[in-house]
């Protein structure tokens, strides 16, 4: 019985095409918004939790708290941080945005200063040339390693070790001569994001104290054990590296966990607000697919007073028209579904990132949709039971 109401149903959504299609377009709109949201979301879930853990999960940073600029930090601090439980490796680290000129280009960059621990410690690789390494430092060399993004928009190629750039540091561009284009976690992002992550480059840290007049750090970059890389490990640390320096709460440790923490959160909220207000795209389908079966109601009276007059109830007409009401939106959420994850997935291939399938939001999508359009097939469904035969038949 309930097949051939349903097979009753489609046929009245056939004979109705123009209607029918525009209905479930709306349908298909609403959902499609959804599923490309929520694919957003997913996707860049996925490439935070990559690009973390490719630029070390397990790093962790110790620079003085805002309030406490007289603390500085000095070779001491270094072999101190190294030899505490829970770290395996201690960097000095400089850090200054800047500018890079290179083939009358000028391009943002920050720059780093660091040792031959960063392939370690900030998880860095060479692609072309090397990296930084000891005796770049004790020579206070004027060499820097750049990243492939800062080389792709210099050059046009990634292989540009030999070549040289400047840097606007302390005032002033000083020459540096490029012995290694490197990649890290964050290069990705920086192709994707290009003019809000800045390029990266890499000197050594001992040159850059020389240029900005420091004999102090900036920062000092330890590694972790990864078995123990947790809040847990920061807080502890936190506390020792103070009581190391005489101080309360001078000197901070932020580390690549909680700021994944952070990242996820921040994301998750945005994709859930933009969700909720997609969402009110498919109450409003719904809207439309009430208004689209009142009108179907109207064009089908006579129909419906044959029906009645023939021994169909109440409850058979109300259910015919439910389930053409539920019928439409189920195909638009199919169609929106469908062009939605087609859309997220071309997105993926152009950005070069991975698909990452949206499975609950593609559901929950779904569901709702079908929910809504039941709701608001009640209406009609009941306007239609209700007729009297001999009224429908005048």
């Amino acid at each position: 019985m309930t097949g051939s109401k349903a097979i009753s149903a489609l046929r009245s959504i056939k004979r109705g095409k123009s209607r029918s299609l525009l209905t479930l377009c709306s349908v298909a709109v609403g959902v499609f918004a959804v599923v490309v949201i929520s694919g957003i979301g997913s996707v860049g879930t996925q490439e935070i939790n990559s690009t973390m853990l490719t630029m070390g999960i397990n790093s962790a940073m110790v620079e003085a708290a805002g309030t406490s600029g007289g603390i500085s930090l000095t070779d001491d601090d270094v072999t101190a941080f190294g030899e505490l439980n829970g770290v395996n490796k201690a960097m000095p680290l400089m850090g200054a945005m800047s500018k890079a000129k290179i083939l009358g280009k000028f391009l943002n960059c920050y720059a780093w200063g660091v040792d031959q621990d960063a392939k370690d410690i900030i998880s860095i690789e060479a692609v072309h040339g090397r990296l930084i390494d000891d005796h770049d430092v004790e020579n206070h060399a004027s060499v820097c390693v750049i990243d492939e993004v800062l080389a792709e928009e210099s050059y046009g190629r990634s292989n540009i070790v030999g070549k040289k750039i400047s840097f606007l540091l302390g005032g002033s561009y000083r020459e540096f001569l490029i012995v290694g284009i490197a990649k890290s976690g964050i290069t990705g992002l920086q192709s994707v994001m290009s003019g809000i992550i800045p390029d990266f480059v890499y000197l050594p840290y001992s040159t850059m104290q020389d240029i900005v007049g420091k004999t102090s750090f900036d920062k000092i970059a330890l590694l972790l054990e990864k078995d123990a890389a947790d809040e847990g490990l920061a807080q502890t640390l936190t506390a020792e590296v103070n009581s190391l320096k005489d101080s309360a709460d001078g000197l901070v440790i932020n580390n690549f966990q909680s700021q994944k923490g952070q990242l996820t959160d921040i994301l998750s909220i945005i994709t859930t607000v933009l969700s909720l207000i997609a969402g009110i795209s498919l109450v409003v389908s719904g809207i439309t697919v009430m208004t689209a079966m009142l009108v179907s109601v109207g064009e089908r009276t006579r129909e419906i007073g044959i029906k009645k007059s023939i021994g169909a109830g109440n409850m058979d007409i109300m259910t015919e028209f439910l389930l053409e009401s539920v019928l439409l939106t189920a195909f638009g959420s199919l169609v929106g579904i469908a062009s939605g994850l087609g859309a997220c997935l071309a997105g993926c291939l152009i950005l070069g990132v991975e698909f990452v399938l949206p499975v609950g939001s593609v559901i929950s999508a779904f569901g709702f949709s079908v929910i809504m359009g039941a709701l608001f097939g009640v209406y009609p469904a009941l306007k239609a039971a209700r007729l009297r035969p001999i009224e429908a038949l005048r």
